[in-house]
């Protein structure tokens, strides 16, 4: 354990080392602002949102309220049999509310399974969405309404480049209730839709602002449900939502600036509004996540975790996250073996925010220097004593408190836990290179050898 943990440490210090570009390790970014390249204005979007204990059973008013007389409802296999799923259903019924159920969502969709979702809607002529599930859910429920409303679109129109096209959603979509029943992704808040790419065996996704959900309903009860690893890594994803959002790069510093606003990008960078939401997300991370996954019975806990996912939501959602998920999309998408438990699927799955945690702490020591005082923060938050640090530490003070908090949680030690070797980097750096869309928001810049070494720091965590 000792040596391993040596190992772990030097390879840290090596990142912090490697290819800086702020010599003096000063505590403001290190590029100044450019009137002409760089953006100069942010946007916040984000759905409406209704919290409460049992808010579900509004779901069919709502629906009558927009009028709506032929509704699509979004679920997967697990889900449907589940409370969640039969309270919404129930409301619908109760309303008067005609629907077909889709239940055939893949946890962690692929470009096949979203397809799969856009004809079943495609064959209907529906008026309204409900996505009752997790990301998984939610996402899938956002590129079924897109493509239906879009029925002429080529699939890689709307995908993220460059990948796909990119092109903007001009096209009115229908109204999409989501229905969050884990509190991780905090889908239900954002313009976002995320699916495996199975010809190049990597993440991508669709992301503008048109696609987000008209409404979240946001009901704790739903938490209940989760199993003790659905709940941990779920909330890894809060966590790095919120430590990336606030760690990007600032929306001032962001180029290229659009000639048109509808090509401002979803992910603007770090900007004072979502700075708010990312910090408070963060502690309650702090406070509540490891009682969440101790406890199921501690209501408490797993309540306030489902308010800090959407809070970590509307933050990333606008300000954008950046290396830690843009390497966890080929540390997904290129699983072996790999079977998480407390997941009920038929295929190898890395759950995505045990994708996304397991570089956390490389990255993190790595992009340090870039800000420092927003990564010390941020360790003090998740329980470190920073009377007397230093900046130039802050890196791999963060990392180590970071290390403490997942080895407390019983997370896997790094990716060779989950079937990788220092065999599989290169493949690993080359899924992350067409995620410029979020790695370019990393407050530090970085080169494909820089992006190796921080896949072979997070082989080991502990």
């Amino acid at each position: 354990m000792a040596a391993g943990r040596d190992k772990v440490i030097h390879l840290l210090r090596q990142l912090q080392r490697a290819s800086c570009r702020c010599p003096a390790h000063s505590h403001t970014y290190c590029q100044a602002p450019s009137p002409i390249t760089t953006d100069y204005a942010f946007e916040m979007a984000m759905s409406n949102i209704r919290y409460g204990e049992g808010v579900s059973k509004e779901v069919g008013m709502d629906l009558q309220n927009m009028g709506a007389r032929n509704v699509c409802v979004m679920t997967d296999k697990n889900l449907v049999q589940l409370p969640p799923v039969k309270a919404v259903l129930n409301s619908l019924t109760k309303n008067n509310i005609k629907f077909c159920l889709y239940d055939r969502v893949r946890v962690e969709p692929t470009d096949k399974s979203f397809m799969d979702a856009i004809q079943f809607a495609k064959k209907e002529t529906f008026d309204a969405y409900v996505a009752v599930g997790g990301g998984s859910v939610m996402d899938t429920c956002k590129a079924a309404n897109l493509y239906a409303s879009s029925p002429g679109a080529d699939f890689l129109d709307y995908v993220n480049a460059p990948i796909g096209k990119g092109k903007p959603v001009t096209v009115s979509l229908k109204p999409l209730i989501a229905v969050p029943t884990t509190s991780g992704t905090g889908s239900e808040t954002t313009g976002i839709a995320i699916f495996d790419y199975e010809e190049m065996k990597a993440k991508t996704g669709i992301a503008s602002r048109n696609i987000k959900p008209t409404l979240g309903l946001i009901d704790p009860e739903h938490t209940l449900h989760m199993p003790e690893r659905v709940v941990a890594n779920s909330g890894f994803d809060v966590l790095c939502h919120a430590l990336e959002s606030y760690t990007a790069i600032p929306y001032n510093m962001r180029s290229p600036c659009p000639t048109n606003p509808i090509n401002r990008p979803a992910y603007q960078g770090s900007n004072p509004i979502s700075d708010v939401w990312a910090i408070h997300a963060l502690k309650i991370v702090s406070k509540y996540l490891k009682r969440a996954v101790k406890n199921p019975d501690d209501r408490e806990a797993r309540f306030s975790m489902h308010l800090a996912s959407t809070f970590a939501g509307i933050g990333f959602g606008n300000a954008g996250v950046h290396l830690c998920h843009g390497m966890s999309y080929p540390i997904a998408g290129l699983v072996k073996k790999y079977r998480a438990k407390d997941y009920n699927v038929d295929h190898p799955i890395v759950p995505h925010g045990l994708s996304v945690v397991l570089t956390s702490p490389a990255v993190f020591s790595f992009t340090a220097a870039m800000c420092p005082e927003r990564h010390l923060e941020a360790a003090e938050i998740l329980g470190a004593d920073i009377q007397t640090a230093k900046l130039k530490d802050a890196g791999l003070i963060l990392a180590g408190t970071l290390r403490k908090f997942l080895f407390d949680l019983n997370v896997d030690d790094g990716l060779a836990a989950v079937g990788y070797s220092t065999a599989d980097i290169p493949a690993l750096v080359k899924g992350t290179l067409p995620q410029e869309r979020v790695t370019k928001l990393s407050p530090r810049l970085h080169s494909e050898e820089d992006l190796s070494g921080l896949f072979e720091a997070s082989m080991k965590i502990y």
